[in-house]
C-alpha cells in the first residue's frame, strides 16, 4: 500500500492544531478544534482506504485504475462527517446557551464543583443527609431528615400490603 506523505502530514497538522485549540477555555476555539480533529481523522481514514481505483460498482471498470476502490473507507468518512457535524452543532448550541447566560464564551472554573469534588465520600457528607428533623423550622434532631432509602421504600411496601 502506498501512502501519500503530504496527506499524512496534513492530517497530523490538523489533529495537532485541533488538540491545541481544544485546550483553550473559549468555546469557539473548542468548536474549531473539534472540527479540525474530525477533518484530520477523515484524512487518516482516506489514507487507510488505499490507492484510488475504479468505482466500486459491479460492471464498471476504469482504464486508469487497475482495481476497484475500497468502499468501506468512503462509508466511514461519510459517517465521520455526520458525527463531527453533529458534535459541532451540539457544541454550538452549548456556546449559544453560554453566551445567553453569561454573554461570554470563556468557560471559567466553578468553585462549587471543586467544593463538591473535595467533599468526602462518607454518607454523612452526602447532600441529602443532615440533622434537620423539622421541615418547617429546620431544627436539629437525632433522627435527621426523612430523605433516603427508607422514605422511598415505605410507599412501595404500603401499596404491596393493600393489594
Amino acid at each position: 500500500m502506498e501512502a501519500n506523505l503530504f496527506l499524512l502530514i496534513g492530517a497530523g497538522v490538523l489533529v495537532a492544531c485541533g488538540v491545541y485549540l481544544m485546550l483553550d477555555r473559549a468555546l469557539t476555539r473548542m468548536i474549531l478544534g473539534v472540527t479540525l480533529i474530525g477533518n484530520g481523522a477523515n484524512l487518516l481514514i482516506l489514507q487507510a482506504g488505499g490507492r484510488a481505483g475504479s468505482p466500486p460498482i459491479i460492471g464498471r471498470d476504469s482504464e486508469v485504475a487497475d482495481g476497484a476502490a475500497d468502499p468501506l473507507a468512503q462509508a466511514m468518512i461519510l459517517t465521520a462527517i455526520v458525527i463531527s457535524m453533529t458534535l459541532a452543532g451540539f457544541m454550538l448550541s452549548l456556546a449559544y446557551r453560554q453566551y445567553r447566560y453569561r454573554t461570554n464564551d470563556i468557560v471559567e472554573r466553578d468553585e462549587e464543583d471543586r467544593a463538591v469534588a473535595a467533599r468526602p465520600n462518607t454518607p454523612s457528607a452526602a447532600p441529602d443527609h443532615d440533622r434537620s428533623a423539622d421541615p418547617d423550622t429546620g431544627g436539629l434532631g437525632s433522627s435527621g431528615d426523612a430523605f433516603g432509602p427508607r422514605s422511598f421504600e415505605t410507599p412501595v411496601k404500603e401499596a404491596d400490603d393493600e393489594g
